[in-house]
C-alpha cells in the first residue's frame, strides 16, 4: 500500500449532501406524492445518514493536522505499556513482538504483561519473551477482569505515561511516537485514542465490519479530536497520563466497557482527549453472526452502563463540551439512531406493501450513493480500504439494522439488569481447538 499516494477530499460533496435532502422533499411535495410513510422513512434516514456525514469535516481536519505532526521527538520520555491477557495464547506473543519493534527506543518502554489468571499458555507464551527481554515483565494474577489486571500493572509501573493495549492486538510502527508526541504538545492532554483496524478482512461479515471501523467509529473519534472531547479511548490502543488516570480513580469494575468508562471520567476532571489517526493498531474482528453478537451485545451493555453511570454530566454545566456536546452526542448514537434505523426498516416494508415502491426505491438510492460517497471520504481519510466500498449499502440497510437491534436489545438487557460479560472466539482460538 503507498500511504504516501497525494489524497484528494472532495468537499463540494459536502455541501451538495447538505441541499439534497431539502430538493428531495420539495420534488416529492411539488409532485403529490409525500406520504406520511415517505415523511417518516426520509426524516429517519436523513437523521442516520448526516449523523455520520457531517462529521466527516472535521476528521478530514484532523488528519490535516496529524500529518504536519512529522519529524523526530525532541525527546523520548519513559513510557509503560500495559498488556492485559487473559486466554490469549496465540495472539500475546504477536502483540509482544509488536511492541519490541515499535519505533520507539527500547530503554525508554517497558512492556509489562498482566496474566489474569489464563487457563491455557498464556503466561508461558509471554515469559518466553520476558526472559529474554529486559523491558519485558510478566506478572500473574488470579482472575479478576480486565479492569483489576490493568490496575495490578499500574502498581509496577512508575512512567508518567502509561499505554493499555488488548493482547490480541498488533501496533504499528510509529503508533507509540505519535502519540507521545501528542502529549508533548500540551500538559493538558489527558489521554490519547489510537486508530483501530481490522486484520482479518476475508469474508463479507468481517469487511463490513472493517467499513464499519473506518465510516462509524475511527471518522467520528477523529472528529471529536478536533474538539478535544474524544469519548472512548479504545482497549485496543490507548495512552494516558498516569497522575490523571489515577486522579480519576483508575479502571472501575462496575461497567463491561471499561475503556469508555475510565475516558468518560477524565472527561469529567476536565482533561483533554484526542486522538490520533495515524497511530493505527490492527485487531481480529468477529466472523460469525453468532461471535459478532457476543462482541457487540458486551459493549453496547457496557455502553449504556456507563452512560446511566455518569448521568449527573447533563445537569452540570462545568463539563462544558462533555454536558454540551459529547454526552448528548452518546445518548444519541446509543439510543436514538438505533430506533430510527428501525424505523426506516419498518417504513420501507410498509412502503412496499402500501405500494409505494418506486419512490421508496429512488429515496432509497439517493441515502445509498450519499452513503457511498461518504464511505468514500472516509477511506480517502484513512488511506486505504478502497475494496469496501462495495460494501457501502449495508451500512444503510442490513449490516445496520444487525447492529441497531443489538443495541436496543442491550439497552433492555441493561434495564433489566442483565449485564453479564460475553466473548466470542477469535479465528487462531477456533483452529487452535478445531486442530486438537
Amino acid at each position: 500500500m503507498d500511504v504516501s499516494r497525494k489524497r484528494w477530499y472532495p468537499a463540494p460533496f459536502l455541501l451538495f449532501g447538505l441541499l439534497l435532502p431539502i430538493l428531495i422533499g420539495a420534488l416529492l411535495f411539488y409532485f403529490d406524492i409525500f406520504s406520511w410513510i415517505l415523511v417518516i422513512l426520509l426524516t429517519s434516514l436523513t437523521l442516520v445518514f448526516f449523523y455520520n456525514f457531517l462529521m466527516v469535516p472535521l476528521a478530514v481536519a484532523s488528519n490535516y493536522y496529524e500529518k504536519k505532526r512529522k519529524g523526530e521527538l525532541l525527546r523520548y520520555p519513559e513510557i509503560s505499556i500495559l498488556v492485559p491477557a487473559y486466554n490469549e495464547e496465540n495472539y500475546i506473543g504477536k502483540c509482544i513482538e509488536a511492541l519490541l519493534e515499535a519505533d520507539y527506543p527500547a530503554h525508554k518502554k517497558k512492556i509489562v504483561v498482566i496474566d489474569d489468571g489464563s487457563t491455557d499458555d498464556t503466561f508461558t507464551e509471554a515469559m518466553s519473551y520476558g526472559r529474554k527481554k529486559d523491558n519485558v515483565k510478566v506478572l500473574h494474577k488470579k482472575n479478576g477482569g480486565k479492569h483489576s489486571a490493568l490496575n495490578f500493572g499500574l502498581m509496577f509501573v512508575e512512567s508518567e505515561i502509561i499505554f493499555s493495549i488488548d493482547a490480541d492486538s498488533i501496533v504499528s510502527r510509529p503508533a507509540l511516537k505519535l502519540m507521545v508526541r501528542r502529549f508533548l504538545q500540551s500538559d493538558d492532554i489527558g489521554a490519547i485514542a489510537g486508530n483501530v483496524k481490522v486484520l482479518n478482512q476475508d469474508g463479507f461479515l468481517t469487511r463490513c465490519q472493517a467499513l464499519e471501523y473506518m465510516v462509524g467509529i475511527n471518522i467520528f473519534r477523529s472528529a471529536l479530536d478536533i474538539l478535544g472531547s474524544v469519548s472512548v479511548v479504545p482497549g485496543c490502543l490507548g495512552a494516558f497520563r498516569r497522575k490523571f488516570l489515577k486522579g480519576g480513580g483508575l479502571y472501575d469494575p462496575n461497567t463491561l466497557t471499561e475503556d469508555f468508562d475510565v475516558t468518560i471520567k477524565m472527561r469529567k476532571l476536565g482533561k483533554t482527549v484526542q486522538a490520533s489517526p495515524d497511530a493505527r493498531v490492527y485487531t481480529e474482528v468477529p466472523t460469525t453472526l453468532k461471535d459478532l453478537y457476543k462482541q457487540r451485545i458486551r459493549w453496547y451493555r457496557g455502553t449504556f452502563q456507563t452512560l446511566l453511570k455518569h448521568k449527573n454530566i447533563l445537569t452540570n454545566p462545568r463539563f462544558g463540551y462533555l454536558q454540551s456536546l459529547s454526552y448528548p452526542f452518546l445518548l444519541l448514537s446509543a439510543a436514538f439512531l438505533p430506533a430510527a434505523g428501525i424505523v426506516v426498516l419498518i417504513s420501507i416494508i410498509l412502503s412496499v406493501l402500501s405500494g409505494l415502491i418506486l419512490e421508496m426505491l429512488g429515496i432509497f438510492l439517493f441515502f445509498n450513493i450519499m452513503m457511498f460517497l461518504t464511505a468514500l471520504l472516509a477511506v480517502q481519510i484513512e488511506e486505504e480500504g478502497d475494496h469496501l466500498l462495495v460494501y457501502s449499502p449495508f451500512l444503510m440497510i442490513g449490516y445496520k439494522h444487525l447492529l441497531d437491534i443489538m443495541k436496543l436489545k442491550a439497552l433492555i438487557d441493561v434495564m433489566l439488569g442483565k449485564t453479564e460479560w460475553t466473548s466470542p472466539k477469535r479465528k487462531r482460538t477456533r483452529e487452535k481447538s478445531g486442530s486438537s
